[in-house]
């Protein structure tokens, strides 16, 4: 069964699209040639309400704010397994109970598969950033902090 995303995703997403589809002229962005990087540099400093290091929606890779789109949209992904539960097995996100988490591919420019980056969606409408398979999350914000 699909599930709607929660109201608060869908206002994140809005800001992404309305505010965040300039910050493209990020430094280290926009060059020519190669895939970009699959890491995302953020301070690890500001923590957001789950604790874990922040990213601002603006500072997602512009594959991400994509994903970020289509989870508003409810599809369609390009992957069978995007919208699946996400079972949080490496214990990195608040502890909840299964099904309350759902993941989603970022693709990554230059791979044939998957690749390694995450969105991943509470029930509640937060959302989280990983770039390197689960091993550490960054709770996505939209506040200019």
């Amino acid at each position: 069964m699909l599930l709607r995303p929660p109201r608060v995703l869908l206002a994140l997403v809005l800001a992404v699209l309305l505010g965040g589809s300039l910050a493209g002229c990020s430094p280290g962005g926009g060059g020519t040639g190669t895939a970009a990087p699959t890491r995302t540099t953020v301070a690890a400093t500001p923590t957001g309400a789950s604790g874990l290091p922040t990213v601002r929606t603006a500072d997602l890779p512009p594959e991400a704010r994509r994903t970020l789109g289509l989870i508003a949209r409810g599809g369609p992904y390009p992957y069978a397994e995007d919208g699946t539960v996400f079972s949080n097995f490496e214990k990195v996100l608040p502890r909840r109970e299964r099904g309350y988490y759902r993941e989603y591919t970022v693709r990554t420019p230059g791979e044939r598969d998957r690749g390694a980056r995450r969105i991943v969606t509470g029930r509640s409408g937060e959302t989280y950033y990983t770039d390197d398979h689960y091993e550490t999350f960054r709770e996505v914000v939209t506040d200019e902090a």
